[in-house]
């Protein structure tokens, strides 16, 4: 055997080692990808995603569709191919895994906050439109996530109206807390809830959960509306990113005429009690996602101009928000005349 010959062969399981160090071998980061979309106005599963109980509805054409991003999960195994891939992409994004997730969070902790945070999200969208359309609503502390094994876990129910525990009138989350912290080891606690317009009374006795009395709730703001109204989507959609979204589809669904003209609207946006748009992350990645879905207009947070920039949009235009009243003034003249001025993202722009 020449010298050529057995150096090759020599070779081979480096070789192969190496391969399969760089398939095995996980990165320190998180992969983005442009996600689906989602038209709020349309269906799932055979029902209206925005649903009203109530209240006179308006289904017409056009489309508001929430964008989203596929991230690589919390302690997900990201290999060197796969992050070339991402970096090669131009769609694609690659960010430390230290800039997206904590060190110990895992899997079932991302989906519980994604959930809650999806649920709250809802909620200050609904009361964000209503309030736009001249209702009144009213602040209360509600139910966001119940774990699944824990006490409550079948006794209580997300967006349960917390009224008392153990006797307590419940005015924010923390006098929840205090209730379940107070309670005697073992003892039950009545939790008095508003659920469906009924008051019910049920009991859930605190576990120790790494040396803290739980019930498996998290509590947070909702609100009383004064009709039902609710967005109801996929659960393996999570955060708070379409907020901006929902409050557009439910103020549409309960207004006459198409509020898109008929076209195609994407965007994404967080949304607070006071209706102000909020930075988002994976906006490239979402205006991706919408151009894909041959959107016309994207609505981009103030706050993530300078990143959306760079994005590619094709033919689609960049409107930059910073309210939902700013957002639906655009979309409104946006679909009255495709050609108007509007605002638009520029970089090192200031919210």
């Amino acid at each position: 055997m020449s010298q050529r010959t057995l150096a090759g062969v020599l070779a081979v399981p480096l070789i192969v080692a190496l391969w399969l160090a760089a398939v095995f071998t996980p990165l320190p980061y998180v992969t983005y990808e442009p996600g689906l979309t989602v038209n709020v106005l349309g269906e799932s599963d055979g029902h209206e995603i925005v649903q009203v109980s109530g209240a006179k509805t308006y289904r017409d054409d056009g489309q508001l569709r929430l964008t989203t991003v596929y991230v690589s999960r919390p302690q997900a195994t990201v290999n060197l191919f796969e992050v070339l891939a991402a970096w090669a992409d131009p769609d694609d994004a690659v960010l430390p895994y230290d800039s997206v997730y904590s060190p110990d969070q895992t899997r079932e902790e991302s989906k519980i906050e994604g959930a809650v945070q999806m649920v709250s999200s809802q909620d200050t969208a609904i009361a964000t439109a209503l309030t736009e359309l001249g209702y009144e609503v009213s602040p209360v502390v509600e139910v966001l996530s119940v774990s699944e094994g824990l006490p409550a876990d079948g006794k209580l129910e997300v967006r349960d109206q917390l009224v008392e525990v153990a006797g307590r009138p419940i005015a924010d989350a923390d006098d929840v807390v205090a209730a379940v912290d107070a309670a005697p080891a073992g003892q039950p606690l009545e939790f008095v809830v508003q659920r469906d317009g009924k008051r019910l009374t049920t009991q859930v006795t605190p576990t120790l959960v790494d040396g803290d009395k739980r019930v498996g709730i998290t509590p947070g703001v909702g609100y009383d509306f004064p009709f039902d109204v609710s967005v109801s989507l996929d659960s393996s959609i999570g955060g708070p990113s379409a907020g901006l979204l929902f409050a557009l589809s439910v103020y549409d669904t309960l207004t006459p005429g198409s509020l898109t003209g008929g076209n195609i609207v994407a965007g994404t946006g967080t949304l607070d009690a006071e209706g102000k748009v909020g930075p988002i992350g994976g906006v490239a990645q979402k205006i991706a996602a919408a151009r894909e879905a041959d959107a016309g207009l994207f609505l981009v947070p103030a706050a993530n101009c300078d990143e959306a920039v760079d994005a590619e949009n094709g033919d689609m235009r960049l409107v930059r928000v910073e309210t939902m009243k700013s957002a639906l003034e655009a979309v409104q003249d946006w679909a009255a005349d495709q050609q108007v001025e509007l605002p638009s993202c520029e970089r090192n722009s200031t919210s």
